[in-house]
């Protein structure tokens, strides 16, 4: 997993609430447990006008220009803005894929559903929960400006706009969000679950010896 510590990135506005996972990622996309390709299939029935099917060739797919995911001003932005209960819905981990898969690496929004919440720690994608007075601020701030970006710096917890960005609307930003710190440390440093096991590999190789000798039985092959 990569290792997440500062983002300079351009923001997406979703301005929906109680956004579930099968918006994110459609059940029929759930037949692949690989982690990647998902992102084409990201809010399939918000971003295409067709019905989407896996193997379909997406970039031939007709877009909603309405959708904010097509419009030309968040073409490659890695900072997701969204509202209340994000990710509510099924637990399967394909949101979390769909997502970083097309390019998001932070989400920001007042509240998450705690599954989906889980499941971006653990594929080293960082979900900020901030207030709702202060999302709404972000919201007006994005739509008011072409090109707005943040900077999350995880090690300081905080977010704010890169120096010389809000020239143009003179509105700067500045906050700093809540993370449990085994969260923090994990993702700081690229720790998944097997990572973290790995890292104790010395500990596990030292227990198995101890135990091979306080109960061989336990190992004995021809048992």
């Amino acid at each position: 997993m990569e290792s997440f510590t500062t983002l300079d990135g351009l923001v997406m506005p979703l301005d929906r609430a109680n956004i579930d996972t099968d918006a994110i990622i459609p059940k029929q996309y759930l037949k692949s447990i690989k982690r990647t390709g998902f992102g084409p299939s990201l809010f399939d029935e918000w971003r295409y006008l067709d019905h989407g099917e896996p193997g379909m060739d997406h970039s031939k797919r007709p877009r909603n220009p309405e959708f904010v995911l097509n419009q030309e001003r968040y073409q490659g932005a890695q900072i997701l803005l969204a509202r209340k209960n994000f990710g509510c819905g099924s637990s399967r981990e394909h949101a979390p894929w769909a997502l970083l898969d097309y390019g998001f690496l932070c989400i920001i929004a007042p509240s998450f559903a705690e599954i989906f919440y889980n499941n971006c720690f653990k594929n080293g994608m960082l979900p900020v929960v901030l207030d709702e007075e202060t999302v709404d601020d972000l919201f007006e701030q994005v739509k008011a400006q072409v090109g707005y970006r943040l900077k999350v710096d995880l090690p300081t917890q905080k977010i704010n706009t890169p120096d010389g960005v809000a020239t143009k609307s003179e509105n700067k930003f500045e906050v700093e969000f809540e993370i449990e710190s085994f969260r923090k440390h994990c993702l700081v440093n690229g720790l998944d679950d097997i990572a973290l096991t790995l890292s104790r590999a010395d500990a596990i190789k030292n227990y198995e010896q101890k135990r091979k000798t306080e109960a061989p039985w336990l190992f004995d092959e021809g048992a």
